[in-house]
């Protein structure tokens, strides 16, 4: 059984944001504590890509997800784009690691930059000075030459980077099916048992 871990879940405003919803379910369906950070832009992608009714205040947010995903509130904390007294803005916390999904090049240029102009980008930079995990999943296509040097430079500090670049050897029969592929691998490099994707060759 996983031992419960504290994560930094970031859903920006790129296009995807039903990877990152589908990640936070798994997670607070594990048992995990979820520190999680919408951006205002990621809320307008849900109305408009999504079935999901966000409410506009966190505290009716927090209270409309848990019920959806029928898990228990108290793992669940959401925060504001300058909420600097979260958890998630200090190394002190001894959050386990952080996800960006979906992350946008905007986000993950700032990222790139060390900007912490928000507490989207301040989390990521405590990840990144407390040689903590961070994953970024950029849903971006083509990618400029300013993409990629971008995500050059945070794998070279260690950051994993994982475009939303589904398989199809499982033969997916539903959109959930291709979401799940990509929740699967996120899962894996967080070190987080699960059951959506068989692992190759088993």
């Amino acid at each position: 059984m996983n031992s419960r871990k504290k994560i930094a879940l970031a859903v920006t405003g790129a296009s995807g944001v039903q990877y990152g919803f589908r990640l936070l379910e798994v997670l607070l369906k594990e048992n995990h504590h979820v520190y999680l950070m919408l951006s205002k832009a990621a809320q307008v992608v849900t109305a408009m890509e999504s079935e999901l009714k966000l409410p506009g205040r966190k505290s009716e947010q927090k209270k409309y997800l848990s019920a959806l995903f029928n898990t228990d509130p108290s793992l669940l904390d959401i925060f504001g784009d300058e909420e600097w007294t979260a958890p998630v803005a200090s190394g002190s916390a001894k959050v386990d690691a952080m996800v960006v999904c979906p992350c946008s090049m905007s986000t993950l240029s700032q990222i790139a930059v060390g900007a912490s102009s928000n507490l989207m980008e301040r989390a990521a930079d405590v990840m990144l000075k407390e040689r903590r995990k961070l994953i970024i999943v950029p849903r971006e296509t083509p990618f400029s030459d300013i993409h990629l040097e971008n995500m050059l430079r945070l794998s070279r500090m260690g950051v994993v980077v994982m475009p939303a670049n589904p398989g199809f050897y499982n033969k997916p029969e539903m959109v959930s099916d291709i979401i799940d592929f990509m929740v699967a691998r996120i899962l894996d490099q967080l070190d987080i048992a699960q059951d959506l994707l068989r692992p190759w060759g088993q």
